[in-house]
């Protein structure tokens, strides 16, 4: 338990967005990945939270999965 604990501790950023942060600006980051565009140097705080959080990345797959298939 407090290993995981200490873990956690070490993997947060000093500034970091939140689940509900994050999915609002999902739309834009999957727009913007699918045109080419840098999405980690033009949304980097989106891009951490989707490293870290398992439950907003299977979003950001399934949104990806569905701009892919229109184009």
């Amino acid at each position: 338990m407090m290993g995981k604990l200490l873990q956690m501790v070490e993997n947060t950023d000093e500034v970091e967005l939140g689940c509900d942060e994050a999915f609002d600006l999902l739309d834009e980051y999957v727009e913007a990945e699918a045109r080419g565009d840098d999405v980690a140097r033009l949304l980097p705080l989106v891009k951490r939270h989707l490293d870290k959080c398992r439950d907003c990345h299977e979003e950001y797959e399934a949104l990806l999965r569905i701009i892919k298939a229109k184009n």
